[in-house]
């Protein structure tokens, strides 16, 4: 259930933004995409999620290989995107039924498992409404219920603290840690270093397109001039010279 980069080059049109990235993303292991803007994140993601097609390199989930077989690389996978992207014409219930037949998980379960967020997210009395009637909060919450009802062995996560309040930031990290207890792979892009520094396992900091540092944060520190640094501190030091190319 290993997700494994390998020396992956790639961007938009003939222009690499990315250059040779390499790293993996272990079942039970939440690993964070920290950078500062312009540094890659985004475009790692659109790669990892099918969106762009790398120059050279790969990309595979537990031996499906996404240029090869990206039907058996992408049932595996399950997005959380920065920007909430809902259907205007859908119920949240019509989004949490597209999602079951999408995945195609079997129903019963599968409910089960969408009504336990629902209530975790304080949506449950909200099955009948449309996308309009939701804040942006709100719909990053539908958003993740979303992602963790599948069964996903790899779940993605770009930038999810922004729009939600501090329960809501609770009931996601309280999430991701059942996630990896029941052996998922995470990767979880942001700039929330605070938080980042208490729950995930690894890192990998992007600078320039190219993988600046990785590890755990003692292997971040050991790289950074002051050792007895905090997570921002080494960011800024580490990420120092990256330029502001669009991601």
């Amino acid at each position: 259930m290993t997700l494994t980069i390998d020396n992956l080059t790639g961007g938009y049109s003939r222009l690499p933004v990315l250059h040779q990235v390499s790293f993996t993303v272990n079942p039970g292991e939440l690993v964070g995409l920290i950078g500062l803007n312009g540094a890659g994140k985004s475009t790692t993601i659109n790669h990892l999620i099918g969106l762009l097609t790398p120059f050279s390199g790969s990309i595979s989930l537990n031996g499906a290989n996404l240029a090869t077989d990206p039907v058996a690389y992408k049932q595996q996978i399950a997005y959380v995107p920065e920007t909430p992207v809902l259907y205007p014409e859908l119920t949240l219930k019509e989004h949490l039924e597209l999602t079951i037949k999408a995945y195609q998980l079997a129903e019963e379960p599968a409910w089960e498992r969408a009504h336990r967020l629902l209530k975790r997210f304080r949506l449950e009395n909200k099955l009948d409404w449309f996308p309009v009637d939701f804040s942006k909060g709100m719909k990053q919450k539908v958003m993740i219920t979303m992602a963790f009802l599948t069964e996903a062995k790899l779940f993605i996560i770009d930038e999810p603290f922004y729009g939600l309040d501090p329960l809501a930031v609770r009931d996601l990290l309280n999430l991701i840690e059942e996630k990896k207890a029941a052996g998922a792979a995470i990767l979880m892009s942001t700039h929330v270093l605070a938080t980042a520094e208490q729950h995930c396992d690894r890192f990998v900091l992007l600078a320039n397109g190219r993988v600046r540092a990785a590890g755990t944060l003692g292997d971040l520190k050991a790289q950074a001039p002051n050792p007895a640094a905090s997570l921002d501190e080494i960011y800024l030091a580490l990420a120092t010279g990256d330029d502001h190319h669009d991601e």
